[in-house]
Parts: structure tokens; sequence; C-alpha cells
């Protein structure tokens, strides 16, 4: 469902992604790792069309992302990492604009909408009598992870879904998500809480400096490396020295 072959970019001089090759099968929950600057969110934005790749390619779908951006943007969903919104429509205005952007008829969409709502414990007053910008950071998440699933995309990309949302809110999500990767959607998670993709993910990839440098199941990870979570296993793939050690030390300078 999404072939990438010697993907990169470049922001000036400056590498983000080297020469990626990647393949993720059709309903396949793939989790995207890696430290801050290491090229995810760039991926990401290049598999969508909001970036263009510097050389290589990026197919989804079957769809050149370069060459058939609106067919690539048809199938897929995209929840960024920060949720932005025309703060001066209501949710339901937005949600509404988003459904007429993907050719869902008016009361169909209206459906889709009621339905996500009472998934996200949004009351319908709160949906169309209130604007976004008076929803808070939790609420405009949930609106966007609506936005992204309202046309029932074949792929969904997810940067940091998590961002804002309470206890409740994000146990039903990753169940969620979960739920639709077991019936055949394809998925990519990106994010740090490394705890929630080792529970949720089939198969992790970390990226570090803008180069694939794992793949594979947690297990066999951990395998690979010796290690006993997945966190530990970042730790050892991505730093150069042991963190929780510095951290320990460090704790210890403080209280002296």
């Amino acid at each position: 469902m999404i072939k990438l072959r010697r993907l990169s970019k470049s922001f000036g001089s400056q590498p983000a992604v080297r020469s990626i090759d990647l393949d993720v099968p059709t309903g396949q929950l793939v989790g995207l790792l890696g430290p801050n600057g290491a090229g995810k969110s760039t991926t990401i934005k290049m598999l969508t069309g909001m970036l263009a790749p510097t050389s290589g390619t990026a197919e989804v779908g079957g769809f050149d992302v370069v060459r058939n951006p609106l067919s690539v943007k048809r199938i897929i969903g995209y929840v960024p990492e920060t949720a932005a919104v025309f703060e001066t429509l209501t949710a339901w205005e937005y949600l509404q604009l988003v459904a007429a952007l993907y050719h869902i008829p008016e009361d169909e969409a209206a459906e889709r909408i009621e339905r996500f709502g009472q998934f996200f414990d949004l009351s319908t007053f709160t949906l169309q009598d209130k604007q976004l910008s008076a929803f808070s950071k939790g609420m405009r998440q949930k609106v966007v992870i609506t936005a992204a699933l309202l046309h029932n995309p074949e792929v969904v990309l997810f940067d940091e879904p998590l961002n804002g949302l309470d206890a409740n809110a994000a146990l039903s999500l990753k169940t969620l998500i979960s739920s639709l990767a077991r019936d055949g959607k394809t998925i990519v998670y990106c994010s740090h809480v490394l705890d929630v993709v080792e529970r949720i993910c089939e198969r992790v990839v970390i990226i570090h400096r803008g180069a694939i440098i794992a793949d594979g199941t947690v297990p066999e990870l951990m395998a690979q490396t010796g290690q006993r979570t997945l966190e530990q296993v970042f730790n050892t793939l991505t730093a150069t020295e042991n963190l929780l050690v510095r951290a320990e030390e460090f704790a210890r300078v403080l209280t002296q």
C-alpha cells in the first residue's frame, strides 16, 4: 500500500530524509519512530503531498505522490502533529466543509459527524454552536481526528495523535486504531510515547538522522539489541549514551 524508493528531502544544504526504502503492506499498523529532527514528520508530509521529495519516489495505493497527488489524497487520512483548524467555524461547519471536499453527501456527512461526536463525547450543542476558537486542545484534536477519518480512508497517517487527549479519549483512540488495522486499514503511527507503540504496533521502523536504522517487530528489535523494552531499544539505537544512567546522575547532582 505504501512504497518508498530512495526517498530523500533536503532543505537547502540540510538533508532531512536520506534515501529511504520502505514497503508497508495493506492492513499493517506500523510505528514510525525517531528522535526530534530525525525525519519522521518530513516523511509523512511527503506521503501526503504537502512536501515534494528532493529525489526518489513515494507511492500510496499505487499512486505516485508527485504525479497523482489528488488520487493519493482521496485515499488517505492525515492527523498532523499540530491540530490546525479554521477557528471562526463551528466544528460542525468545519467537518461539513471537509466532507464536501470528499464529495460526501450532506445527509450522510451529518450522520457520520454525529457518530464521531458520540464516540468522542462531543455533544451536538458543542459541535454546532461553539466556534473552534473556544475548543480546548484535546477537543480540537478530536475534531482533527474526525476530519481525517470522515471519508473512510484506506490509509491513515497519525503524527502524535494523542496530543491533548485525556486518558479516556486516548484509550478510545488507541482501541479504534487497532480495530481499524484489523479491518484492513493501513496505518502509520508516529509517536514519542513508546509504550503505546509497543502495545499496538505490529511493526516498528526507527529513523535516525534521516535514515532507517531498524525495522522489525518489537520482539525482533529486542532480540537484536538485547533490551527488554522498546524504550531501551530506542535509547540503544539512537543515543550516544545511556540516558537512564545520565538522568539518575543528574538527579543526584541537583539534590546535592
